[in-house]
Parts: structure tokens; sequence; C-alpha cells
């Protein structure tokens, strides 16, 4: 049989860079292996503000990219606001989310969804494309592959990397806004082929706010993953004369890494002979505000925001440290940071601010981790001080991988994808 082709709906992929990117690189990268070739309509490279033009590199040559420029307003202040030192959230941002909220449906991104829609009604009029997938965030994808639906009958499969707009980030101003994201979602999950998500408690949850509309056939958790070829995957960046923490990822509107500062403040007000030893290294975009409240406390020299990195670095910076640390924004119970993957396969021990009976926490435990609960300083400050302390004792652990991680790497990913793409096309002309 001849290889397929699907059409993938995404806003982000590279040389755009960030935590949704690598799912879908993942899929173009893999899914040609299982006889199907992709077509990418995203953004283009001014339409984010963070880029990794490393991850060019990783396109495969069967790819087909159309860009479709411009992300609207928000992506327009964002692009202004991107420099090393991070990025601020000041009234201007918060104004701008404000009014996206209350004026663009179902979120900022929609005007750049509907220029989407037009590229792909174009694509799939030319010929060649058997399947479509839509991959949110940004939600509006999802009204365009509904769209696409209606029009061209094709297999229609939505992947939802993170819940519906009503979620940590986000919050419908009004009733009437809420109603209306709840029929929009509703539409989507009814109108889909195949309903995907990164998260088991998010399935979990549409489950039961849609009943029997969403059966377990048209439903499936199709988990994040890491890529075990990835650059950097085998270079370690330690350094023996310092005790290294690690955090790799965006940090934006996390109360919790503030609750971090303040927990090395503490511990090292208690031990001020780790001034000399410890060191934090927070990799990835962020508020400029986090860098500004460990200048206040004292942090100089000892907690360093390296700002976006290249992939790779990122990599084999968790490779090398001595813990992982991982949190995310409270109150956001579906969400498995795609990043606890990577620290899965970097084997190094991982202390997440996390909730109990957490997604992402339970993985954690099973892989040997510890968890705090958020907010709790004291207990953070603790965590990492017996951790100091017996690297102080010269006890590094050697790197442990679970042996049921493998069952996330990507390739085993595009294989289940690809199983749902054949079945939803089997015996089509």
């Amino acid at each position: 049989m001849s290889a397929r082709r699907v059409l993938i709906l995404c806003y982000f992929y590279p040389p755009l860079a960030g935590g949704g990117v690598h799912r879908v690189l993942g899929f173009t990268r893999h899914l040609p292996a299982h006889g199907w070739k992709c077509t990418v309509i995203a953004a283009g490279r001014e339409d984010y503000w963070v880029v990794d033009e490393s991850l060019n590199a990783r396109i495969p040559a069967s790819a087909e990219v159309i860009r479709v420029r411009g992300g609207g307003a928000l992506a327009t202040w964002l692009r202004v606001k991107r420099g090393d030192r991070g990025r601020r959230t000041g009234s201007t941002y918060a104004g701008l989310r404000r009014l996206s909220d209350w004026w663009l449906f179902p979120d900022a991104y929609a005007g750049w969804a509907a220029r989407a829609r037009a590229a792909a009604s174009a694509r799939i009029a030319a010929g060649g494309i058997d399947a479509v997938l839509t991959t949110s965030p940004p939600d509006s994808v999802h009204l365009a592959g509904f769209a696409l639906k209606r029009r061209f009958g094709l297999p229609w499969v939505a992947d939802f990397r993170d819940p519906w707009v009503g979620l940590h980030f986000r919050n419908p101003p009004t009733g009437w806004h809420r109603a209306r994201h709840a029929r929009a979602e509703r539409a989507v999950l009814e109108g889909a082929d195949r309903v995907l998500t990164a998260s088991r408690t998010h399935l979990d949850t549409l489950g039961a706010r849609s009943g029997a509309h969403l059966l377990p056939r048209r439903a499936i958790h199709l988990p994040n993953g890491f890529e075990p070829d990835a650059p950097g995957a085998d270079e370690v960046a330690a350094d023996p004369a310092a005790f290294t923490l690690v955090f790799t990822g965006t940090l934006s509107q996390m109360s919790d890494t503030e609750v971090f500062l303040e927990a090395l403040h503490e511990l090292l007000a208690r031990r001020p002979e780790a001034r000399r030893r410890v060191r934090a290294r927070m990799v990835g975009p962020y508020q400029a505000e986090y860098a500004d409240r460990a200048t206040a406390l004292g942090l100089t020299g000892i907690v360093t925001f390296l700002g976006a990195r290249p992939h790779a670095e990122s990599r084999a910076l968790q490779r090398g440290a001595d813990v992982l640390l991982l949190w995310k924004p409270r109150g956001y119970p579906t969400m498995v940071p795609g990043k606890l993957y990577e620290y899965l396969d970097a084997g190094r021990p991982i202390l997440g601010v996390l909730e109990e009976g957490d997604e992402a926490g339970e993985m954690v435990r099973r892989a040997g981790g510890e968890l705090v609960a958020p907010g709790d300083r004291t207990a953070l400050a603790a965590a990492i001080e017996r951790r100091y302390l017996a690297w102080k004792e010269g006890a590094r652990p050697a790197p442990s991988r679970p042996e049921w991680v493998a069952t996330h790497a990507r390739p085993a990913l595009a294989a289940r994808l690809a199983s749902v793409l054949d079945d939803l096309t089997t015996g089509r002309t």
C-alpha cells in the first residue's frame, strides 16, 4: 500500500519552541515509518516569543510544511517583549488577555485559525490528503477542523495536549462566554472521529462530562513522550563541584517558582557554606519578575535563569542534574508536563512540587521521586537540604531510568497514532 498523508493543523511547529512543539514534531518524524506522511499547517517563525532554530534539523524531508503567518495582537505584543532577560507580564499583557477573553472566540489565535483553515481547504482540494488532525492549544484549531470535516468529510482526529479554555490560565469572563465555550467544545468532541488526550485525567474528565457521547473507542489517551535519539540525550553536563538543581521548560504564571526561590533562601540561611556548592539552573523562557525575586533574595550566582536554550542543551542539563525540579500551574490536575517524560528518560532524581493524587505526581512517585505540596516552602527547603547533605557525603545516585518509560518513546506513540489513522481510513477510496 502506498503511503497515505495526514494534514496536521497546529500553531506550534519548529522553529517555534516550547513544550507543545515536540509532540507534533514527533508525529511528523515517526509516522512515515508506519505509512503516513505529514502535511503541517503552522504559524510563521515570528509568531511566538520562543524560537529554537536547531529543531529545524529534526523536521523530516517527507514533511510538507505550509506556513500561515500572524497570531494576532497578543502574539505581536509578545514578540516585541521577547528578550534574553525574560518576558515581563505587566498590566499591558494582562489587559490584552482580558480583552481577548471578551472579544476573541475561542482564543486570541482565532484569526490565525481562520486563515489556516483556508490554507488547509486549498491543500485538501489539491488532493492527496487522507485524514486531518488538529492539535491544541490553541483551541481555535479544533473549530477549523470541525469546519473542514463538514466541508470535505475526511476522517478527523482532535488532539488535546491541554484541556479546552476552562483551564488555569484562562477563565471565560461571563456565564454567556462559558456556555459558548461549552457548546463549542461539545461540538468538537461529538464531531471528531477520534479524540486524543495527553493525560488520562483529562480523558476521564471528558468522559464524565459528555457521558455516552464520548465512547471509549472514540476517546483515546495518547500521552506525551520523549525522543530517545534526541541530540544531547547522551551528553552529561555535570559539575562534580556543584550540587545542581535543574528545571527545564517555560516559567510563566507559576507561583511555585517563587516558593522554590524562598525555600532555597531558607536553606542557605541555615547552611551558609552551601552558597559555594548549590547551583540552580532554570532553563527555558521565563517571566523576568522571577529573576528579580531571586536577586532580591540574594541568590545571584546561585540561581541562574538561562532563558530559552537549544533543546539539545536542555536535555544535556537534565542528564547532568543532581535533582530535577518539577512544578506546574496550581489548580491544573489534568496537566502532565511534557518535560516529565524527558526527566524520566534522563534517570536523575525528581523532586516534584505537586499535589498527592495528581497524575504527574503519581508518575514521579512511580519512578522513585519525591513530592512536596505546592506552596510548602519549609517542606521544599527540607527536601532539598536532605539531598544536598547526601550529595555532600558522596552519594550521587547512578542514573536510573524506569523500564516502563520506554512505552513513552515517541516512535512507540507514533505507532499508536498510525493505528488510529489506519482504523479511520481502512476501506476508504
